[in-house]
This record gives structure tokens, C-alpha cells and sequence, in this order.
């Protein structure tokens, strides 16, 4: 499960707005890379629960 969801964050932190736009804040912060993609994996983890719990499907104006 945890090597899924850090190659899923891999790829948001790169190709995805919201995942993107905090993982440049953080390492802008002076965070290490690991650090800042596992705070994306936990972000990720927490908007695909939701989208879950919802019932909905993913809107990035809601995300950000």
C-alpha cells in the first residue's frame, strides 16, 4: 500500500495542481524532498478519502 501510494504522490507532486502546489511550497520552505512528498501522500490520502466518504468525483477548485 505504501509503495503505491508514494509512486501515486510521485507522479500528483509532478503532474497534478494541488499536489504540485504544496510540494514546491515545502521544499521552498527549506523541507527535504522525502519529507515533502510524504506530506503529499498523506494530502492525497486524506482528498481520496474524502472523495470517498462523498461519494464524489475529484474537482481541483475544492482541493486547493
Amino acid at each position: 500500500m505504501r509503495a503505491t501510494l508514494y509512486m501515486a504522490a510521485l507522479v500528483a507532486a509532478r503532474r497534478n495542481p494541488v499536489i504540485a502546489t504544496l510540494y514546491q511550497r515545502l521544499r521552498a520552505a527549506g523541507k527535504p524532498a522525502k519529507v515533502a512528498l510524504v506530506a503529499c501522500m498523506r494530502k492525497l490520502l486524506t482528498i481520496l478519502n474524502a472523495m470517498l466518504r462523498d461519494g464524489t468525483p475529484w474537482r481541483e477548485a475544492e482541493h486547493v
